[in-house]
């Protein structure tokens, strides 16, 4: 969270299909609904007569954000968590948020509007009441946000590969300027490699693998689990790591004539499991470098307004 010299709370948050992403915080992104107070304790919002627990599961992808009834919630949670780092319940606040690149164009308006639609929103979390008056929504094209802090290094032709949960985005950079007709939205995201694991698991040796186990050992490489087993999914990330490599050649990448800079949660998957050249590809590993990039951009605009 950042506050302008008007005192307006500028909150950037990444509305991921398996995170909800703030600059400080990092949530599974699954919404569940509940007529009374969950028995469990977590990340629990009241608002609007509805008890909603945040992050237990994740989301499904649905292409159109504005068309999906959870992000609202997602979007409170995420102001919710900012303030509450800063122990504030009342204030006016600027959500800076994000799309695909090749998905800006039609949609930015359509999503600034849902993130409009209620100009104050009073809730509880975490036992504490909270009114919030939404003055304004900015919306990025994501990807290129978490680079934001490295563009006067990005001479020449520079290629950004975004991957999240649901999609890989993969745009352009000439020069530090974004090429918007060599943007491209792959749904090949995180998702899809698990999806990969449970299948290649079960396939050879018929037990189902759980999200928990294959999250690990995307985050550290390992995990405690038998032997057999841990190679036939790290065998399987590795063919992952391979399939995005072959999209990016599709798209014309040569790490001969440009630098790859590789962000979003799949920046970890590569880390651990890819063949790269170090010298030519930057992981930002960082999961919360967008939502970071989407709150400097809007704090910066606002001030020198």
């Amino acid at each position: 969270m950042k506050m302008t010299k008007n005192g307006v709370a500028v909150i950037g948050i990444d509305h991921g299909y398996g995170n909800i992403k703030t600059a400080n915080t990092i949530t599974p992104t699954g919404v569940t609904a509940y007529e009374t107070k969950p028995a469990f304790e977590g990340n629990i919002l009241f608002y609007d007569n509805t008890y909603y627990k945040i992050g237990d599961v994740h989301k499904t992808y649905i292409p159109d954000k504005s068309e999906d009834k959870d992000n609202y919630i997602c979007t409170l949670y995420g102001i919710a968590r900012e303030l509450s780092r800063e122990n504030i319940t009342e204030a006016d606040v600027h959500i800076a948020a994000g799309l695909p690149l090749a998905w800006v164009r039609e949609q930015r308006e359509s999503f600034r509007r849902y993130l409009l639609k209620h100009e104050f929103a009073e809730f509880d979390f975490r036992d504490k009441h909270y009114k919030v008056h939404i003055v304004g929504c900015s919306v990025y094209p994501q990807g290129y946000t978490a680079v934001v802090d490295r563009l006067h290094e990005m001479n020449g032709v520079n290629l950004i590969a975004d991957i999240g949960n649901g999609t890989m985005n993969v745009m352009y950079l000439n020069n530090k300027r974004a090429n918007e007709s060599k943007c491209w939205t792959e749904k090949l995201g995180v998702n899809t490699c698990v999806t990969m694991v449970k299948n290649a698991v079960m396939d050879k040796y018929h037990v189902v693998l759980d999200d928990v186990i294959i999250e690990e050992i995307i985050r550290r490489g390992t995990a405690d689990i038998a032997p057999h087993i841990l190679a036939v999914v790290t065998k399987t990330m590795e063919d992952y790591c391979n399939i995005i490599f072959d999209t990016l050649r599709k798209y014309d990448y040569n790490p001969d004539l440009m630098k790859l800079y590789v962000v979003g949660g799949g920046s970890v998957l590569v880390k651990n499991f890819a063949d790269y050249n170090k010298d030519r590809v930057t992981l930002i590993t960082d999961v919360c470098a967008t939502a970071k990039g989407y709150e400097f951009l809007a704090w910066q605009s606002l001030n020198k307004e």
